[in-house]
């Protein structure tokens, strides 16, 4: 099992929110500031220049999601994280983006790093907490097993284009 933080900034609804849920589960740690992240988690940000692979398995001891308005993140204390990683085309499964690419809540793009990085049995008790979450990897299958079958990132970006 691998420890999963998030960053939050109580900008959305917290009746609503995927890691309010997963927090009171027991399951993701919040931290109400970025510096509490630890230095060395893995960083999932859509604006990473490097693609999520099963390649970063190795690498990871713990995941954080930056479960926040985008427009007012400070990017530039993002930017100084070394492991970062951008996860490859999937479709939300949740109800206000359900079938969007790239629209995935932080709770989504957890499990599918899970899956990506082989721990499929943690990214499905993660989303059974959250009533659609389950639809989420069976929207994805397909593409989610061919994520976690790639060897590095290069192979993600080619796997990606084929779901397109």
């Amino acid at each position: 099992m691998i420890p999963l933080l998030s960053y939050r900034d109580n900008s959305c609804d917290p009746k609503k929110c995927t890691m309010k849920k997963l927090e009171r589960a027991g399951m993701v740690r919040l931290f109400s500031r970025l510096s509490s992240i630890p230095r060395n988690s893995l960083i999932l940000d859509p604006t990473a220049e490097q693609a999520l692979s099963p390649a970063d398995r190795e690498k990871t001891k713990t995941i954080t999601a930056l479960d926040c308005s985008w427009e007012v993140l400070d990017t530039d204390q993002v930017r100084s994280w070394r492991f970062k990683r951008a996860l490859p085309y999937l479709l939300a499964a949740n109800p206000v983006n359900f079938g969007r690419p790239f629209r995935l809540t932080s709770a989504e793009a957890m499990a599918a790093t899970l899956v990506i990085l082989g721990e499929s049995s943690q990214a499905e008790m993660l989303l059974s907490k959250i009533s659609w979450g389950i639809r989420f990897l069976e929207l994805n299958r397909e593409p989610l097993d061919a994520y976690a079958q790639a060897a590095d990132s290069a192979e993600i970006i080619q796997i990606q284009g084929e779901f397109f």
